[in-house]
């Protein structure tokens, strides 16, 4: 009677272990996300805007945060440092950018101190005040004039999966199963020592 009282008692204390380790994950694996963006994924706007930004649905820290910001040639537009404030994070560019498409990666760490990151794209239809305009040289990629180009998919910014939380579970799970283990073979030896004393 008195091994199964600790059998009991050891299997409640797992069970009450594993509840507030897995408790304490849960909030762990839910990073910041982003919200929306300017200009909008896939949008199309007159010229290329003076600064692009992400906005978040917390604040994210202002630590290591980068946002780049190319053409279609690959040359970058970005101008001096990221910018936070509250849970915007935006980039000037530089004067002149060229009409076309622009893809814009970033990159910040998130208010529980994990980096996120996603990019989007956007096309100007004519470039900056002061930009040279690129000799139009049509290719297999170039829209027919008249014929508005489907814009590239967004690629999904979803979460991570929480492995942490799975690693959590399974230790959980493994201590239950070596106290089961222990308190059977306790079981087994208190009945075994019964009947040799008989």
């Amino acid at each position: 009677m008195r091994l199964i009282r600790q059998f009991l008692s050891a299997l409640l204390g797992a069970l009450i272990l594993v509840s507030a380790v897995v408790g304490s994950a849960v909030p762990a694996s839910a990073h910041d996300a982003a919200e929306s963006t300017s200009p909008a994924p896939g949008a199309t706007v007159a010229t290329p805007p003076e600064k692009v930004s992400i906005t978040f649905n917390k604040n994210p820290l202002r630590l290591g945060s980068q946002i780049v910001v190319t053409d279609a040639a690959g040359n970058s537009w970005a101008d001096g440092d990221v910018e936070i404030v509250d849970n915007v994070a935006s980039q000037k560019l530089k004067q002149g950018a060229p009409a076309g498409a622009f893809t814009v990666a970033w990159r910040v760490v998130s208010s529980d101190s994990h980096p996120i990151e996603g990019s989007f794209s956007f096309t100007a239809t004519a470039g900056a005040s002061g930009a040279t305009p690129a000799p139009a040289v049509p290719t297999l990629s170039t829209p027919q004039p008249g014929v508005t180009a489907t814009p590239a998919p967004v690629p999904n910014a979803a979460e991570p999966f929480p492995w942490s939380l799975v690693i959590f579970v399974g230790t959980g799970v493994g201590i239950l199963v070596a106290l089961a283990l222990m308190a059977k073979r306790r079981l087994t030896a208190g009945s075994e020592d019964g009947k040799g004393q008989r």
